[in-house]
């Protein structure tokens, strides 16, 4: 079943023919092995946001695709300043792709895991409070967790001094949860390359210019350039393109 603005494929198998999701949903698929999958949405001058929020550059295709990655992962990982910022709401996912989950022995919906220094969180925000899987939060050994968050969240402490992310990886795959969707934001994402611990990268490219000011789509401390070869290049109708770059 497809929707809304065409996609289709331009390499490496070209088809002018619209995608639909069963085979968008192929494309992408599920790693047959640990995985860690990063999304973001860009300009076309490499911005992270319009505005202060991704919002402003996600069009309908983009969306179309987000949806698709949440069905696919076991776990969403995301940081909490992106969980404030983007006014993150409980994970959930329509009756369609809740199916094809159990049909893939899947449970029905991915777990949230937030990723906290210093657990600034409130837990009536609807991501912890509304939550159809008891949610999951990275943090220090000695942060202090505030009033409630224990009653909504399940801490995995992992670090002395910042989050230790290859421990926390770890123990999110000791649960069962090999197949993680990361979401950003921007520091999340460069302190997962500067542990390598990134696998994929999906890039959604906006057809618009942002202009200076904005963040980019990853900061921090320097790392090593590592090859990720390119996988697939999809054009959407609105002229987004929906790129794949994979290590595997």
């Amino acid at each position: 079943m497809s929707v809304g603005l065409p996609i289709s494929a331009l390499w490496p198998d070209p088809s002018p023919a619209p995608l639909d999701d069963d085979t968008l949903t192929a494309r992408y698929g599920r790693a047959d092995r640990p995985h860690l999958r990063m999304n973001f949405v860009t300009s076309v001058d490499g911005a992270v946001s319009v505005d202060g929020l991704s919002a402003g550059l996600s069009g309908e295709p983009d969306k179309r695709v987000f949806g698709l990655l949440r069905m696919l992962c076991d776990t969403l990982l995301v940081a909490a300043g992106t969980l404030r910022r983007e006014g993150y709401r409980a994970v959930r996912l329509d009756e369609r792709r809740r199916a094809w989950r159990r049909a893939h022995g899947l449970a029905e919906y991915p777990t949230l895991v937030v990723v906290s220094g210093i657990l600034d969180l409130d837990p009536t925000q609807a991501a912890f409070a509304d939550a159809p899987v008891r949610p999951l939060v990275l943090t220090r050994d000695d942060a202090p967790a505030p009033p409630g968050l224990a009653a909504v969240a399940d801490l995995v402490r992992c670090g002395d001094g910042r989050v230790d992310l290859t421990a926390g990886l770890a123990e999110l795959r000791r649960r069962g949860l090999d197949q993680v969707l990361c979401e950003g934001g921007p520091r999340l994402f460069g302190a997962l390359t500067t542990a390598d611990l990134v696998d994929e990268v999906c890039l959604s490219v906006a057809p618009l210019l942002a202009g200076a000011g904005a963040d980019r789509i990853t900061t921090g401390d320097p790392s090593p350039a590592r090859h990720l070869p390119l996988r697939h290049v999809l054009l959407a109708g609105d002229g987004t393109l929906l790129l794949r770059y994979a290590r595997r």
